[in-house]
């Protein structure tokens, strides 16, 4: 289409109007406001359905994979933070509230139920049972070994008696043997002692305490206690490992009916709410759109600007809009 001489003198026009206009922070900050204030009071369901945040996150969070670039970056912001030499003059009670610790240490306490039933359940497991059957058998064992009258008296070094009749005289030969028979008969009996005695001594009170006490060793310690326990360099592997839990986790069929129903209940419960409600659940609200938003928003526009793209990308419509055949009409009847 051949240029127009007055078409593209308004375009000119038009193009160093919006220029102008919007060079001005005070334009920039009107019209941010301005579209706030519209958007503020629209609700969810006027805007977005369930079925399009619900794509939106499946297709984001769950079928797209992490990137490389991403899981390294993750990985070196984590070893970053452990070498950080501000780890040697910060000590652990610099970072973690006691008050906080305390309630911690009270609400662990108070699940008596919780402990019991935890307890209960390692103590019954097959693992604590053959842990604790070889932790008595070498304990007597060694006591055997290395008790005075094994080494003043030769010939009984092996001699013992375990209740009444389990046990009478043993010999070296068969004493292995014997022990293992008698605490695999009292596996149980040991089992719920076991338990008893853990009970005991994680009481609520004992327990709370046993909390204070370690709270009090670890407070004044510097952080850089965290690389005795975190090595930095295995957080490429360790990172990696996280990755492959999660990369296989949200291709799960679980996690995916889990995403898609938690996006429901949550839709469900705010498809009437504005978006002032909601974004102020964010901590978003006026002030910090007339401030802080507003302040990372103007050198973006400035930005623009500077570089002729607002001015370009703006060309290109307005020469749609006055090359149309309404505009050439309007035009023509204003010649």
């Amino acid at each position: 289409m051949p240029k127009h001489p007055m078409i593209e003198q308004l375009i000119e026009a038009h193009l160093d109007f919006l220029e102008q206009e919007f060079s001005h922070t005070a334009t920039i900050q009107s019209e941010f406001l301005n579209f706030y204030q519209w958007f503020r009071k629209q609700t969810l369901q006027e805007i977005w359905s369930f079925e399009q945040i619900n794509a939106l996150l499946q297709k984001q969070v769950l079928a797209t994979p992490a990137s490389h670039f991403l899981i390294e970056q993750i990985g070196e912001h984590l070893r970053f933070a452990l070498i950080h030499p501000a780890n040697e003059s910060t000590q652990i009670a610099d970072v973690i509230p006691v008050l906080t610790v305390d309630k911690i240490a009270q609400y662990i306490a108070s699940k008596s139920g919780h402990r019991q039933r935890l307890i209960k359940t390692v103590v019954n497991s097959p693992a604590f049972s053959a842990m604790i059957t070889q932790l008595i058998q070498h304990s007597i064992q060694d006591y055997l070994d290395n008790s005075v009258m094994a080494k003043r008296v030769p010939g009984v070094s092996r001699f013992m008696k375990m209740g009444k009749s389990v046990l009478e005289t043993v010999t070296d030969s068969n004493l292995d043997e014997a022990i293992g028979h008698y605490l695999q008969k009292n596996i149980l009996k040991l089992s719920q002692m076991s338990e008893h005695v853990l009970n005991q001594h994680f009481d609520d009170e004992k327990l709370y305490h046993f909390q204070a006490n370690l709270w009090h060793k670890i407070k004044d310690l510097p952080l850089t206690v965290l690389k005795n326990y975190i090595e930095v360099q295995d957080l490429p592997n360790t990172v990696g490992l996280g990755h492959e839990i999660w990369d296989h986790l949200r291709q799960t069929e679980y996690l995916k009916q889990q995403v898609h129903d938690g996006i429901y209940a949550w839709y469900t419960r705010n498809q009437e709410r504005s978006f002032d409600l909601l974004l102020r659940d964010l901590n978003i609200d006026e002030a910090l759109i007339q401030h802080e938003l507003q302040q990372l928003l103007a050198p973006v526009i400035q930005k623009m600007l500077s570089s002729d793209y607002l001015r370009i990308r703006a060309r290109a419509y307005l020469e749609k809009f006055y090359y149309a055949e309404t505009a050439q009409k309007i035009l023509n009847i204003q010649s």
